[in-house]
């Protein structure tokens, strides 16, 4: 049964998300599951930040702000009504923090990954939940000054935005690369 819930995983559009998202102690579930990552040394190499309600279009209008006076004179207004509305494509947002922890054994890009599996975690939690989500990055997720924003560390970035909510429409499989084009048996 788990493995045929991973072959029908499937990611819904941000903007195709709705209410209802999950309430507090489903984020807390999420988070659970999260968590539950490989994670070599016990380092607990990420963190967190959910955004729901309000703080998703406070979030918005400050990223907006960010991107305007990047793009300068050349901002169109439609550009910043989409960056103004980015967070509040879901209901629930939770930016995945990598936060590489100093251990002299485990390399930073390992632990990357750890963050990178919390994220696969939550969309999977999600979808266990009956809610659907996408994982997104965009330009937000590797800017200095959003990162300023969200109080990042020097070492830390971010490894992906979970969106979720509710969709009303099952999504459509898209093409897939099969396994004998990406797999390969090694010997000697």
């Amino acid at each position: 049964m788990a493995l045929e819930f991973l072959l029908k995983r499937r990611s819904v559009v941000a903007s195709q998300l709705a209410e209802p998202g999950p309430d507090g102690d489903q984020i807390v579930e999420l988070i659970r599951a999260a968590i539950r990552v490989p994670d070599h040394k016990a380092l607990a190499p990420w963190r967190f930040i959910v955004f729901t309600g309000k703080a998703r279009v406070d979030f918005g209008r400050s990223i907006a702000a960010i991107y305007e006076r990047k793009e300068g004179e050349t901002c169109a207004e439609r550009a910043l009504e989409n960056e103004r509305n980015r967070f509040s494509r879901a209901p629930v947002v939770i930016g995945v923090v990598a936060s590489p922890v100093e251990s002299g054994t485990v390399p930073a890009s390992e632990q990357l990954l750890s963050a990178g599996a919390a994220c696969q975690n939550l969309l999977h939690g999600a979808k266990a939940l009956g809610f659907a989500a996408q994982w997104i990055t965009e330009w937000v997720a590797y800017d200095k000054d959003v990162h300023q924003l969200l109080k990042l560390g020097d070492t830390e970035t971010i490894a992906g935005f979970i969106y979720i909510g509710s969709s009303s429409q099952v999504p459509k499989e898209r093409p897939r690369v099969t396994p004998d084009q990406k797999m390969t048996y090694w010997s000697l």
